[in-house]
């Protein structure tokens, strides 16, 4: 290799031959270092470093991309091509072991060390390394930009299954897969068994990839990068893998460091032929979530965090943003503004309401006392549900999920929807109202297929799942007379089976439980039941839409008590009557007063298709 250079470059004095050292050495010799230490991390014996370092040559020294030139009968530099590669490493042009190191499938392509950049005749096709690697040997190890967003900084945090974990790195196992669902500290655990080992490592997050692009391709960018600074690999949002299943793992899995892929699934057995070692992430208990709030430097919150699922990453997130919210309102950072801050980093982007506007609490619901008092208790087993499930004992005696279920029924504008607002912001999470015009549809399968991509959203998402009017989704089931009826039946029984499995806060509301199938009964934590609004509940009901008019014509006083007496309807028809009352006032350019109210009142008895007593409201007895 070194005669063939030197007679190509008479012309410009002395070369040395890259596989000699000389030619690839900086002035420090860090060069030389990088090399020795690549091919030590990535597997190369003798034959692939001296292919590597005749690719990597012209890079480094001028003179020999001239030398190339000359060889190749060219005017100017140039870079090597897979024949000279090979007559550089004395391999025969018809050697197999040419193809079998330089072709896709060798060590120097496989690991991303190497590039082809054109598809002419094999012998003449040009090789290159990568810049990233470049960098790398030349002492600059600055993340590669295309892997720069995806870069995740995880909590460290030690679990019942760290040492378990630390013990299959140690053992080598080729992956391990942590199956993490919303809320779970997979992340965590994965860098807690890392740090324990004193592996340094690199974690990159799938998710944040270019949705369409080769998961491949980042996923062997993001070997390279974590083999080039000797660390091991930690890959979040492994669920990515999907779209390129035994490729994809295969990838993974003959990786040259250790690997730890975190996703919200559990491992598909059609992937690979090997299982890996899977482990479910641990639940973010009290204990946990309190030590990851400390290792982000928060300020203690008394009960700020109780009932916030979420992961210790997404913690620290919400910890920089509620500083910041308490910088801006010049207040000190308190319960509110860490629920505020969780609400805006982990909740849901299709909420119907801003985040900045009015969030409703038990206050706006004017309901029965023992009513209230279940609602409350809902909210209070959701708050509280994860130190439950951090006990790890109390649900093991059964096959249902960890999520929690309840039904809600009674006539239209009783307050169910209502309600359901309310518990989403007692929580501090968003409500994700599902479109049942956009989930049922008249092909067999499709509406099974739209509530799975449902119930997905919600788990990737920190909110309360609704449905409302559920009976006309989710009706009894009969008996089977027809293709209609087994399909129905069908769709019934995938929601009692995927809300078991779904692993949040799911509401469903009926005006009608009869038409709901029984089964659904058994399964729900909590029934409620709204009932029309007794004279007292209009009563309240009334003062509290009133209050919203503003100020009133003192010349035409409301009466209340003749209003809660003698128009017996729900709250939110009471509602409905009020704000038209508004309208109608403000479009006379008047201050609303009991005249507005009863027009308003008579206007949406005639929408209900409801008979106005004769002579009016306050005139019955």
């Amino acid at each position: 290799m070194a005669a063939l250079l030197a007679i190509a470059a008479a012309d410009h004095g002395a070369v040395p031959a890259p596989g000699d050292g000389a030619a690839v050495a900086a002035a420090d010799g860090t060069a030389d270092d990088a090399l020795l230490t690549m091919a030590e991390i990535f597997g190369l014996d003798e034959v692939d470093l001296t292919l590597f370092t005749a690719i990597i040559a012209p890079d480094l020294d001028a003179t020999i991309a001239a030398a190339y030139g000359r060889l190749r009968a060219l005017d100017g530099p140039a870079r090597v091509t897979v024949g000279l590669a090979m007559e550089l490493a004395d391999l025969p042009s018809m050697s197999s072991d040419g193809i079998g190191r330089l072709g896709v499938t060798g060590r120097l392509r496989r690991s991303g060390l190497v590039e082809q950049s054109d598809v002419r005749p094999w012998l003449f096709r040009e090789l290159a390394v990568p810049e990233r690697v470049l960098a790398h040997v030349l002492g600059v190890d600055d993340t590669d930009p295309a892997l720069a967003p995806l870069t995740v900084e995880p909590l460290p945090l030690r679990f019942d299954d760290t040492d378990r974990v630390a013990r299959a790195i140690e053992a080598g196992v080729p992956l391990i897969w942590i199956r993490s669902p919303l809320g779970a500290a997979g992340l965590s655990l994965a860098a807690g068994a890392m740090d324990q080992l004193g592996i340094r490592y690199r974690c990159f997050d799938l998710r944040r990839a270019a949705p369409g692009g080769s998961v491949i391709d980042v996923l062997r960018a993001a070997i390279r990068e974590a083999a080039l600074c000797g660390q091991a690999l930690i890959v979040e949002g492994a669920e990515r893998l999907e779209s390129d299943g035994a490729a994809a793992v295969a990838v993974l899995t003959d990786a040259m460091v250790p690997v730890i892929a975190v996703g919200a699934d559990a491992w598909d057995a059609t992937w690979a032929d090997a299982y890996p070692l899977s482990v479910d992430a641990p639940v973010v208990g009290p204990q946990a979530r309190d030590q990851a709030w400390r290792m982000v430097g928060a300020e203690s919150v008394d009960g700020g965090l109780t009932g916030l699922r979420l992961a210790p990453e997404t913690l620290a997130q919400t910890a920089g943003y509620a500083r910041w919210l308490a910088l801006a309102s010049g207040q000190p950072l308190s319960d509110s503004l860490v629920r505020q801050a969780a609400r805006r980093v982990g909740g849901a982007p299709t909420s119907n309401r801003p985040l900045s506007g009015r969030r409703n609490g038990f206050a706006d619901l004017v309901l029965p006392q023992h009513i209230s008092d279940m609602l409350q208790r809902l909210v209070g087993w959701a708050r509280h549900r994860d130190d439950v499930l951090a006990k790890g004992t109390l649900l093991q005696t059964g096959s249902r999920g960890s999520g929690l279920t309840a039904l809600f029924t009674g006539s239209a504008g009783t307050g169910k929807t209502l309600a359901a607002h309310v518990i989403a912001d007692e929580l501090g999470i968003d409500l994700l109202q599902v479109d049942l015009s956009a989930i049922v549809d008249k092909y067999i399968g499709e509406t099974e297929k739209n509530l799975e991509r449902a119930f997905h959203q919600a788990e990737s998402l920190n909110v309360v799942l609704f449905f409302d009017e559920a009976d006309a989704l989710f009706g009894r089931r009969s008996e089977v007379k027809d293709s209609h009826d087994r399909h129905a039946n069908q769709e019934v029984a995938y929601l009692l089976q995927r809300m078991e499995n779904f692993d949040g806060l799911t509401i469903l509301a009926t005006n009608l439980r009869g038409n709901l199938d029984p089964a659904f009964n058994r399964r729900m934590n909590f029934i409620v039941h709204f009932p029309d609004p007794d004279e007292p509940t209009r009563r309240r009901l009334w003062d509290a839409h009133l209050e919203r008019l503003g100020p009133l014509d003192p010349a035409d006083p409301l009466d209340v008590d003749g209003l809660a007496r003698t128009i017996e309807i729900p709250g939110g028809d009471i509602r409905n009557i009020v704000l038209a009352a508004g309208y109608d006032a403000a479009a006379a350019d008047e201050l609303p007063g009991m005249r507005h109210v009863l027009a308003a009142a008579v206007g949406e008895y005639t929408k209900l298709g409801r008979r106005v007593p004769d002579g009016g409201f306050l005139n019955r007895t």
